[in-house]
């Protein structure tokens, strides 16, 4: 009996010897051929100089930006998001507690540096409102009123996976906020959840196009006859990439995305870099016109800002033609905004920042007597709730976000949106990567983030002594200037009184 045993466990033992030996010898021909593929490549120096070991390079160079974040960054320092910020969205989203210990690890001394005036006889809980509702195209058929501080900025289902389009729909209309489509125009997924919707029209008219890709009556009146669809809005530029229209990877282009878009699969899907229609102020105003008169819906635009002057011929236009031929609202984003692909020459040098461009486009709507009929609409970088206090304060009526709603879906700023590899299911169309994703769970988490986000805004607002957020005025914070004193936001930007800018152009056209 012990000798059979012995020759199973002889046998066993042998069988294993003979295949490390096998698996040894793949390996040493592996690597030769490696090594052979190196030495005559001549695409890559370190390849050639140093073969196969010489791959490492790339290989760390990779997985660079995912060790960075979790070994070697400090909480505070990482972009375009450190992990400071990301926690709160994660924990705000889960619904756990979002306190800290030990004190503040922000340095509140650089020049730049915000913070928020509080009062010293605060606003108690029972004095307390809900954040107040605003109605946006009064002029319309339909205006749409929403009393939301936070709302889904653009991010188009071919950006996002449809289980991220599926969660971010459910989630909207659990919270109250809107959903805005992006420019890929209207699937199923935006309208499953019954959120409030706002399609945007990109360059490329997905959606709302004719065979020509010029704007079509009959399919525009098609989408404003969802009931979910509330506002459109014009996309002129957006914050990634300022002058250039849209990316969508050919990777990212499925069947489905590609009969939503009238495009071809697979093959990638730029955007023009402008509305062909779109040359001056006139023609601007022009489309927004007749895009109303079609819809019966509010009509805005979205743009980043590079200088005010096509804004003020704008806004002069407007006072010739009447105050109901305005846009609607007008969405500001910030050149630090973008979750989608973008060249780096536009992605880190083109536009100006939320902090200057937001302050200059409400000052001169004021100034021009129209800041009661245009709504402000704030984008760029705002994932927590003092950016969007800040913005509320420079006088902003809404605040859009995209990369805070991906967080609270359970992105890890991967960086890999541009390449269909999403670790989290977020932005890719890999089927074995979106299982990760659940949309009813995250649908949850969503909601819980703009829930805990308008709860610590009104927090900061009440800590200020005023009754809701909208209340909040530049008066209600502080700037660190370059002195190393503080001074209040009104003071660095001090507002137009109303009308004043009007008056001195029709004073110039008078003379």
């Amino acid at each position: 009996m012990e000798t059979i045993a012995s020759s199973w466990v002889y046998t066993i033992l042998n069988f294993f010897a003979a295949l490390l030996i096998v698996l040894l010898g793949l390996l040493v021909v592996w690597l030769v051929v490696i090594y052979i593929l190196d030495v005559t490549q001549t695409q890559q120096a370190v390849r050639r100089n140093y073969p196969v070991i010489g791959r490492f390079r790339y290989m760390f160079e990779h997985m660079g930006e995912f060790f960075r974040q979790f070994f070697f960054a400090m909480d505070r320092e990482e972009l375009p998001f450190n992990r400071s910020e990301r926690s709160w969205v994660y924990r705000a989203a889960k619904n756990i507690d979002r306190t800290l210990a030990f004190g503040s690890t922000r340095d509140l001394r650089p020049a730049g540096s915000i913070f928020f005036v509080n009062c010293a006889y605060p606003t108690r809980g029972e004095d307390a409102v809900a954040p107040s509702p605003i109605t946006i195209g009064p002029y319309c058929e339909q205006p749409y009123t929403t009393a939301s501080l936070l709302n889904i900025s653009g991010m188009s289902y071919g950006a996002l996976s449809k289980p991220a389009v599926q969660a971010l729909s459910k989630g909207a209309a659990k919270s109250g906020c809107w959903l805005n489509t992006g420019e890929g125009g209207l699937s199923s997924y935006h309208l499953e959840g019954g959120c409030d919707i706002v399609f945007q029209i990109g360059t490329a008219k997905f959606g709302v196009g004719d065979e020509n890709g010029n704007l079509s009556e009959a399919l525009l009146r098609k989408i404003a006859a969802h009931p979910e669809v509330k506002m459109f809005e014009l996309k002129l530029s957006q914050g990634a990439k300022p002058g250039k229209g849209g990316i969508l990877p050919g990777v990212k282009v499925t069947e489905e995305i590609a009969t939503i878009r009238a495009i071809e699969i697979g093959k990638d899907a730029i955007s023009p870099n402008r509305h062909a229609e779109i040359v001056d102020a006139e023609s601007l105003l022009n489309m927004i016109v007749r895009i109303r008169e079609i819809t019966g819906k509010p009509v805005g635009f979205k743009s980043v800002i590079g200088d005010t002057d096509w804004l003020e011929a704008l806004f002069c236009l407007v006072l010739e033609r009447g105050r109901e031929s305005a846009p609607d609202f007008i969405t500001i984003d910030g050149a630090e905004g973008g979750s989608g692909a973008a060249p780096k020459a536009l992605l880190d040098f083109m536009g100006l920042p939320i902090g200057e461009s937001l302050p200059a486009v409400v000052d001169l709507l004021c100034g021009y007597g129209l800041r009661d009929r245009v709504k402000v609409i704030a984008s760029g970088k705002m994932v927590v709730p003092s950016s969007v206090a800040w913005a509320l304060c420079m006088g902003a009526d809404f605040v859009a976000s995209a990369r805070g709603f991906m967080f609270s879906m359970g992105c890890i700023q991967a960086m890999q949106c541009n390449k269909n590899t999403c670790p989290t299911g977020v932005a890719t169309h890999n089927p074995k990567l979106q299982r990760g994703l659940n949309p009813t769970l995250k649908s949850e988490r969503v909601a819980n983030y703009i829930f805990n986000m308008t709860y610590d805004i009104g927090m900061i607002a009440h800590s200020c002594g005023v009754l809701e957020p909208r209340q909040l005025r530049r008066t209600h914070a502080r700037i660190v200037t370059t002195s190393g004193h503080s001074e209040t936001l009104e003071n660095r930007y001090p507002s137009l009184s109303t009308g004043s800018l009007s008056t001195l152009v029709a004073e110039k056209e008078e003379g």
